[in-house]
């Protein structure tokens, strides 16, 4: 099983999502493409200057906009971002289907659902319905920003742990930028930890904020062992969903820049320590080395493994990157040209 990083080695990871799924991993990384979308854009509304909401009324009002969905011989859920079909779920969700059934609301019937495309590297993934086929219309969700998130705020999470449908729960938010696998086994930077209980088939669903804006998608659950709730949840951000869903309407999947390195922490500096160098890879043609503590890529810091890997995706592939690293002593910078990221991470490869 994966590991969220060197510190937590004896803790699973598990898909949150499709219950007949078995348990690996799957989250974040930011897109090369940052066009955005006007369906997407138009939902994302300007800051409360109200009361804060209940868990019941925001229940009420997002409710109608989440989905349950079934792909295969799994099921997991979605919500609603545009009035033109578009729904958001995770790429383990839906896996290699190309059809998928959708259900709006414990009461009505399944209706056909389409997959547009698939990130496996940010598990996210984009489906489309007929706005007619939906009883009452499309409810899309309203759409927040998690750059400006802090720990101690709330998040309430709506979806089908269990294939329960319509199932919410609420907490706070426990931590940010914390990193764990993609279900094609590269790291996911940046994303939210949750206190509020997600269980296999929240996979796909909203996490909301205090206003009932969606601030990311449920992706994962820690466990030690038990495939349940633990009270550590993890949800893509949904800045990244901002990012990839136009691209998937677009071309279906994500070109990706690939460092091939793997990194660690190594406190108390800042920076990503290499750990391992693809042979052949990127890196390794550039003359990086294990040893080196990667601290600035491009002129951007780089304090942490989730800094690189999110620095690094922010690129196209087949760029020239500058890499500064600390190495015996010295300061240094590497010319690395970035590669096309691989489908998968291949068996004991660095995943960087």
């Amino acid at each position: 099983m994966p590991a969220m990083s060197s510190r937590v080695s004896n803790i699973l990871y598990l898909l949150a999502g499709a219950i007949a799924v078995a348990a690996v991993a799957g989250v974040l990384a930011l897109s090369s493409d940052h066009t955005p979308n006007p369906a997407v854009a138009q939902t994302t509304p300007s800051p409360s200057t109200g009361e804060p909401a209940s868990v019941a009324d925001i229940y009420r009002r997002v409710s109608p906009g989440v989905v349950y969905i079934a792909a295969g011989d799994g099921s997991g859920s979605g919500f609603v971002i545009d009035r033109d079909g578009s729904i958001v779920t995770n790429d383990h969700v839906v896996g290699s289907s190309q059809q998928v059934s959708v259900r709006f609301g414990e009461q009505s019937d399944p209706i056909e659902g389409k997959v547009i495309g698939t990130d496996p590297s940010t598990d996210l993934a984009l489906v489309k319905v007929d706005p007619s086929d939906v009883e009452g219309g499309l409810k899309p969700l309203q759409l927040s920003t998690s750059k400006d998130l802090a720990p101690g705020e709330p998040a309430i999470a709506i979806g089908s742990p269990f294939g329960l449908q319509g199932t919410v729960t609420s907490g706070i938010v426990s931590a940010l930028n914390r990193e764990i696998q993609s279900p094609n086994g590269f790291p996911i930077s940046g994303v939210i930890q949750t206190d509020a209980a997600i269980n296999p088939g929240n996979s796909g669903g909203p996490l909301l904020d205090g206003d009932g804006r969606a601030i990311g998608v449920n992706s994962q659950i820690a466990t030690n062992g038990a495939n349940a709730n633990s009270g550590v949840g993890f949800a893509v951000p949904i800045d990244t969903v901002k990012q990839v869903i136009p691209q998937l309407e677009r071309n279906g999947k994500i070109a990706r820049a690939y460092l091939g390195v793997s990194t660690s922490e190594a406190p108390p500096r800042d920076g990503a320590l290499v750990r391992e160098v693809t042979p052949g890879g990127p890196a390794d043609q550039g003359g990086l080395r294990p040893g080196d503590l990667i601290v600035e890529l491009d002129g951007e810091a780089i304090r942490s493994p989730s800094d690189l890997g999110q620095t690094v995706l922010a690129r196209k592939p087949g760029g020239t990157v500058d890499v500064v690293v600390q190495r015996d002593g010295d300061r240094q910078t590497v010319k690395v040209r970035l590669g096309d990221r691989p489908d998968q991470v291949p068996d004991q490869q660095p995943l960087g």
